[in-house]
């Protein structure tokens, strides 16, 4: 591999590498030059030694499971209960809770429809107090008929 081709990382990868074989020969004395810890030192060193230059590289954080994570047919109910019923976090947790016997906290079920976009539902299908669903109005003359 090039070394114009090689990102940032890798090359100050291989700098503290060959500082160590080629200047100091002193791995604690590189590291405190270096900043870094021993420790990353020789997982750099493994890798390379491994896989070479592409055990450098920048690797994924994310976790390989998440055990805790929402099943996928919960999150399915909870998707259609909002698009066909128009059910808050609050009263789709509880409606879950009732019949279907699953238990979600109503910030999960907010996260969770947060997170696919449907956190708010348009101004036609949000719930409307029953005092102000209708606009009473009054006549001039009392029996005048719409």
């Amino acid at each position: 591999m090039s070394e114009p081709v090689m990102d940032r990382e890798v090359r100050r990868c291989l700098a503290v590498l060959r500082h160590v074989e080629e200047v100091t020969g002193n791995v604690a004395m590189t590291c405190r030059y270096f900043g870094i810890s021993r420790p990353t030192y020789y997982t750099w060193l493994r890798r390379y030694e491994t896989e070479g230059v592409d055990g450098l590289r920048e690797r994924s954080r994310r976790p390989r499971t998440s055990p805790t994570a929402t099943r996928a047919e919960v999150i399915e109910k909870i998707i259609h209960l909002r698009q066909h019923y128009h059910f808050g976090p609050d009263k789709i947790r509880v409606y879950l809770e009732r019949y279907h016997d699953i238990k979600i906290s109503k910030s999960g079920v907010w996260r969770i429809l947060k997170r696919l976009d449907m956190g708010r539902l348009p101004a036609s299908q949000r719930y409307e107090r029953h005092d102000r669903r209708w606009e009473r109005y009054e006549k001039q003359r009392p029996g005048h008929h719409v």
